[in-house]
């Protein structure tokens, strides 16, 4: 039972640790995308996609790297473009890019894996674009794309208006007013997976013992980082199951793909299970719902062949580099998590802005609501269990924070 006690309190101060190091870059992610959101309209984006497919392509990437990193949202921003007549190949860039380019997310990944990582994202995220484009050019599914068109023809449009400059409008009050609705709708969207993501993570570290990895993923742990290619391929298709198991987001799973780094999992497998968002089945489900079982379908595929071969290329490219990052440069317990230092200052800089904008939006609430730009149809189920289990987390990370500091 002490030893039960013992872990709980670690596993508790674990996640609050992990958010603590994160949070500044959190907001600061979400102002930068909510400015972006609101300053950079999607019918602004549409209007540039020209009809050359190279061009909408890199269109699409560049837009897709200054939009938001959740995934609900980079869906129903994906549908948006692909209805208004951009290509399926560019809907596609979008989509990759706006979960994986995406400012946010690499200074996340910075904080909890190194610079290597953050390279990888980058480079991946143009390789998931480049093999995805290569394959669709290949297959050349225009029946599935026609249909999927089809599919979205009924629906109505509910989007900002475009035509104002965005000179003008940043120096109006009430359009910063709408960057305060849109980062708090970002938190909306994201809460209960960082939660959840953050709180598996401390879990797991307390709990999971290093075995149960070196099952999971073959010949990882014992700081071995020699593996064969089969090895490796084995690391990349179970991160991506890894992935779908624990329904997180892209943000919130990142401290859960610090700790298989740790745990001695490759650097292909942990990349797999980073880009592994979009192969999820809350995102089959949502595609379907856009575009059609076929196609949704298809979307999985081919974004889970483009995964193998962008986390392959990743692994083999970076060791012919010797740029292979060292498993031990990832510390998964610290017990100095809330020393003062430079996270403490940036944490309370970016409290105070959070802050300001939380009372920009309660306060400068006139025609805000009704310009807010649509998001992906969540499953009600899954909202509803991830909102239990957010609540469950709260819980166990309060009574596990009493267990080490007043128990123990």
């Amino acid at each position: 039972m002490t030893d039960f006690l013992k872990q709980w309190g670690e596993a508790a101060y674990t996640t609050t640790g992990f958010f603590w190091m994160a949070l500044w870059a959190f907001i600061l992610g979400y102002i930068i995308s909510s400015m972006i959101q609101i300053f950079v309209t999607e019918k602004k984006m549409q209007k540039t996609m020209g009809e050359n497919e190279g061009k909408s392509v890199l269109l699409g990437t560049f837009f897709g790297f200054i939009s938001s990193s959740c995934s609900f949202s980079a869906l129903a921003g994906t549908k948006s473009i692909f209805k208004k007549g951009a290509s399926f190949v560019s809907s596609i860039a979008f989509l990759l890019a706006s979960t994986n380019l995406v400012i946010e997310l690499g200074i996340i990944i910075s904080i909890f894996l190194g610079w290597q990582f953050v390279v990888g994202e980058y480079v991946g995220g143009i390789l998931l674009i480049g093999i995805s484009w290569i394959l669709i050019r290949l297959i050349n599914p225009k029946k599935l794309i026609e249909k999927a068109r089809k599919n979205l023809e009924n629906e109505d449009d509910d989007e900002m208006d475009g035509s104002k400059d965005w000179k003008k409008q940043i120096k109006n009050e009430d359009s910063w007013a709408r960057v305060a609705k849109k980062y708090k709708m970002e938190w909306q969207m994201v809460w209960k997976d960082v939660t959840v993501g953050f709180t598996v993570a401390g879990i797991t570290a307390a709990f999971v013992p290093d075995s149960f990895f070196q099952t999971l993923f073959i010949n990882s742990g014992q700081g071995n980082t020699d593996f064969t290619f089969l090895e490796i391929l084995e690391h990349i298709v179970v991160g991506p199951v890894a992935a779908f198991l624990t329904f997180i987001g892209s943000m919130g799973n990142i401290p859960l793909a610090a700790l298989l780094f740790g745990k001695g999992v490759s650097f292909a497998g942990v990349m797999a299970f980073i880009f592994s968002d979009l192969v999820v089945f809350p995102v089959l489900r949502i595609n379907a719902k856009y575009y059609g079982w076929k196609m949704s379908l298809f979307i999985t595929f081919l974004l889970f062949t483009a995964l193998i071969g962008t986390a392959l290329a990743l692994h083999y490219g970076f060791d012919l580099l010797n740029m292979l990052p060292d498993s031990s440069q990832v510390k998964i317990q610290d017990s100095e998590f809330f020393k003062i230092d430079y996270t403490f200052f940036l944490n309370v800089a970016f409290l105070i802005i959070s802050a300001y904008l939380v009372y920009l939006g309660f306060f400068k609430k006139k025609d805000v609501e009704h310009s807010m730009s649509e998001m992906a149809p969540k499953s009600p189920l899954l909202e509803k269990i991830l909102k239990y289990a957010a609540f469950i987390c709260y819980i166990w990370l309060a009574g596990g924070l009493i267990v080490k500091f007043l128990v123990n």
